[in-house]
């Protein structure tokens, strides 16, 4: 991270790892359903630790979960300092993407191929947290 990405005091701003978090999530959703994908929330964003100017920013993001034409992403973030090589988890987030056709338009994605009880019970997992994210979207729009 460069000191263009922090604060006087060298803590990276959270709105960069933030933007990094999107880029990984996009690359993962576009790699699943071969079509434009977008963000359509990021929530349950938690920054644990600093990152600091001169940290590399490693981003692991895997797919937990689809629905017709959504998908749950998961990010872990970590920050390795160069100099001693200590990783440390700095941060993790869930994001939503949304899967688009030619005319911007919902699409449908390609189901999870499903093989381990930890792929399972991931995909249980977010499927629960995207229909408590459907239940608020849909609460909120209520109070408009």
């Amino acid at each position: 991270m460069f000191p263009s990405e922090a604060n006087p005091a060298g803590n990276v701003f959270g709105g960069e790892i933030l933007k990094q978090i999107d880029i990984v999530a996009g690359i993962v959703g576009h790699r699943h359903c071969r079509t434009n994908a977008v963000t359509a929330s990021i929530d349950r964003v938690d920054f644990l630790k600093p990152v600091f100017v001169g940290d590399v920013l490693i981003l692991n993001a895997r797919l937990n979960c689809v629905k017709k034409s959504s998908m749950e992403i998961e990010v872990r973030v970590e920050a390795e300092n160069l100099l001693n090589g200590i990783r440390t988890l700095t941060g993790t987030a869930f994001v939503t993407m949304v899967a688009l056709d030619k005319n911007g338009r919902p699409t449908e994605v390609p189901k999870l191929l499903l093989k381990t009880r930890e792929e399972k019970k991931r995909f249980s997992e977010g499927l629960a947290r995207m229909k408590r994210r459907a239940k608020e979207r849909k609460k909120s729009k209520s109070h408009e």
